[in-house]
């Protein structure tokens, strides 16, 4: 039996595949960020909520690219999936990107079993030269046999096509019979992306929504004004604006009531 096979998955909800013992560790300390605690992406929020309903109600559904801007809620928001969704047979198994030659075996083990499985790709993207991704594109659309029915894949990711992208690639694509021709590069970049289904973008935040994080994470502060003044100036000094940076500022301020003491 697999170390895949023999894990406890009615009293885990989330595991973590390590690649010198080649099976999963158990994630003891769950992020606890709740569906609520989100704020400024309620669109994503709907869109993927949708998908995984439908997923674990054995309806058609899609594997999920999220991409954009950096600290902008893209992995919180499927850590909090899981933290909603656990109690109705969601199950999620973390891989890194260098583990996922190994991600078809991953999914040989748990194809046959009562739970609906995410495997969750964080901060993915590749490389020239890379060929890890073939084996992502096999999990995703199959190759002679298909794609499991209780597993779908969430990435996050800065690149929306996941591979770089060159100004010499598109000087190499051609026009045919007034028709454009995308260079081979540029084909292969799109072809692993377009494997997800469901892609949602995330954009840095305006100046409104960072707020609204802010006050989510000081609700009990008294002078609202002064907090905001030194939340736009804690983004500024850091050049974003989003939900990490608000999460920063609460770590750096929390518990703090006197202004005089955030200067």
């Amino acid at each position: 039996m697999s170390a895949t096979t023999s894990f406890d998955w009615q009293s885990t909800p989330a595991s973590v595949w390590r690649r010198h013992r080649s099976g999963l560790r158990a994630i003891r300390r769950l992020d606890p960020v709740q569906w609520q605690d989100l704020k400024g992406i309620d669109r994503q929020q709907q869109a993927l909520a949708r998908n995984t309903e439908r997923f674990l109600a054995g309806e058609p559904s899609n594997n999920a690219l999220l991409w954009g801007s950096r600290g902008t809620g893209k992995s919180s928001l499927i850590k909090a999936l899981l933290n909603r969704y656990q109690e109705r047979g969601l199950r999620m198994i973390e891989v890194d990107k260098d583990d996922l030659v190994n991600l078809p075996e991953i999914v040989d083990d748990i194809c046959e079993l009562p739970f609906r499985f995410v495997i969750f790709c964080d901060d993915l993207s590749f490389d020239v030269g890379e060929s890890s991704y073939k084996a992502l594109k096999s999990v995703l659309e199959g190759s002679l046999e298909l794609p499991p029915e209780n597993v779908r894949v969430y990435a996050t990711s800065n690149r929306r096509h996941l591979m770089p992208e060159f100004m010499s690639d598109n000087l190499k694509s051609e026009m045919r019979d007034g028709e454009l021709h995308p260079a081979e590069a540029i084909e292969e970049q799109v072809s692993l992306a377009d494997r997800f289904g469901l892609q949602l973008s995330f954009y840095a935040f305006s100046q409104a929504v960072y707020l609204q994080a802010v006050d989510a994470l000081f609700p009990d502060f008294d002078d609202r004004e002064g907090l905001h003044r030194e939340a736009i100036r804690f983004a500024t000094a850091k050049g974003v604006r989003n939900g990490r940076t608000a999460q920063q500022f609460y770590r750096q301020f929390a518990g703090e009531q006197d202004l005089g003491r955030l200067k």
